[in-house]
């Protein structure tokens, strides 16, 4: 933020305007996921983040509206893959295996997340420049293309459920079939809460650690406390989303309603980790870090769930456009905004005033919000426990009706009653 002038508001800007981007072109993503090679999709998209990754760190102090259109850009092609890559996931797995893959996939977010930290703040101390940060990354990029190009499968759709010959319906229909799946639209607010809350700490949590530093009268560096709070970063997303998945996948085998509950009581749970955190870091900096962690490890219990969720709850043929339309609301009503709203907040707040205590506890007041939006994010996967045993039946009728179907060549009324039952749409246009 020093070397464009800004301040917090605008600093925050530079997150929403790439998460803005990257809910937008999301659905469009999703809808050509559903009907076109994903491969050649995702390959062009990675290229194309890492052309526009690479084009913002030779933008010049004087242009701070440049930097932020190639931070938007960026997103157009996050979106590319983050849409299609699950499902890809779904076709080529099922059950506890999908349920394993699924983590490793999900294992990117934190770590990911907690590796821009440490290698930005690590190549931006080495090259005396933050702007060298953001060059590492495209080689990174290029490495995907390869690898998606020559080594990346992209089986039918449906191919491991048996679901081949589904055929994808109109756009339209695969919305309105989306909105009246209750749990796929609880779940998604759910995941909405864990991203406003991921988003704030991601962008605020090294600066707020590193205003409690001051406040104790010590000297810090914000490269220094982001590489700190980028391994915790790692450790804990590792050590959440393989304990999310696994809680779940040994709850289901009894309990058919666990994986929401399993990401409520991570959610629910992080809350006072996280307050906690906040309250004590201006009298004890580790101890701060530690509670923190643990809350970041509970919250990243819903990652992999989540998803999970998503695939066996909506049919093979709408699974893209559901992950988009799950892209759009979670990042539109959560991390699009909610590091502009903490940095606001936090402007508002302090009314100005400029001392290293007021700034400290202007954003601690801000942050505060994050651990409402937790506890609503934990009702609202309660109530997606209420119905995921029916919506996960609905489903698997219209798959198992699709593979009957290619089994006799012949569309039986009983099939298609039995197809028809699950929603007035999902009938026969789903079948060759």
């Amino acid at each position: 933020m020093t070397y464009y002038g800004i301040e917090n508001s605008e600093g925050g800007l530079l997150q929403t305007v790439f998460v803005c981007s990257y809910m937008v072109f999301a659905p469009i993503f999703g809808y050509l996921g559903d009907r076109y090679s994903r491969k050649a999709i995702m390959a062009v998209g990675v290229l194309f983040w890492s052309v526009t990754t690479l084009t913002g760190s030779f933008v010049p102090a004087s242009h701070f509206s440049v930097f932020l259109l190639c931070r938007g850009l960026v997103g157009i092609g996050e979106a590319s893959y983050s849409t299609i890559a699950p499902t890809i996931i779904a076709d080529l797995f099922l059950a506890s295996d999908r349920t394993t893959m699924l983590t490793v996939f999900y294992f990117a977010i934190p770590v990911g997340s907690g590796l821009g930290y440490i290698v930005g703040s690590s190549v931006a101390t080495l090259m005396g420049s933050w702007h060298w940060a953001l060059r590492v990354t495209p080689v990174m990029g290029a490495v995907c293309v390869v690898l998606v190009l020559l080594v990346m499968k992209d089986p039918p759709r449906g191919a491991s459920e048996g679901g081949e010959k589904l055929k994808p319906t109109d756009w339209i229909v695969d919305i309105i079939e989306l909105l009246r799946n209750r749990s796929f639209m609880w779940s998604t607010i759910g995941v909405t809460c864990v991203a406003f809350v991921a988003g704030a700490l991601s962008w605020w949590g090294p600066t707020f650690l590193l205003n409690s530093i001051y406040v104790q009268g010590m000297t810090g560096t914000l490269a220094g406390v982001s590489l700190v709070f980028g391994v915790i970063t790692v450790i804990a997303g590792i050590l959440g989303v393989a304990s999310g998945s696994g809680s779940s996948t040994y709850l289901k085998k009894k309990y058919p309603r666990a994986d929401p509950l399993v990401c409520a009581f991570g959610m629910i749970c992080s809350m006072p980790f996280l307050f906690v955190g906040a309250v004590l870091s201006k009298y004890n900096t580790v101890s701060a870090y530690v509670l923190i962690f643990f809350g970041e490890t509970l919250l990243c219990f819903t990652w992999a769930v989540v998803a999970d969720i998503l695939l066996y709850v909506v049919i093979p043929t709408r699974r893209a456009t559901a992950a988009a339309f799950q892209i759009l609301v979670s990042h539109a009503l959560g991390d699009a905004g909610s590091p502009y709203i903490i940095g606001a907040v936090s402007d508002a707040i302090a009314l100005g005033r400029t001392s290293v205590l007021a700034k400290y506890h202007s954003l601690e007041y801000a942050l505060f919000i994050t651990c409402f939006v937790n506890v609503i994010g934990g009702f609202c996967f309660l109530v997606t426990a209420w119905y995921i045993v029916e919506d996960k039946a609905a489903a698997d009728k219209v798959i198992k009706g699709c593979r009957h179907i290619e089994a006799t060549n012949v569309v039986s009324d009983d099939v298609v009653a039995d197809v028809s039952d699950v929603s007035p749409n999902e009938d026969t246009r789903l079948l060759t």
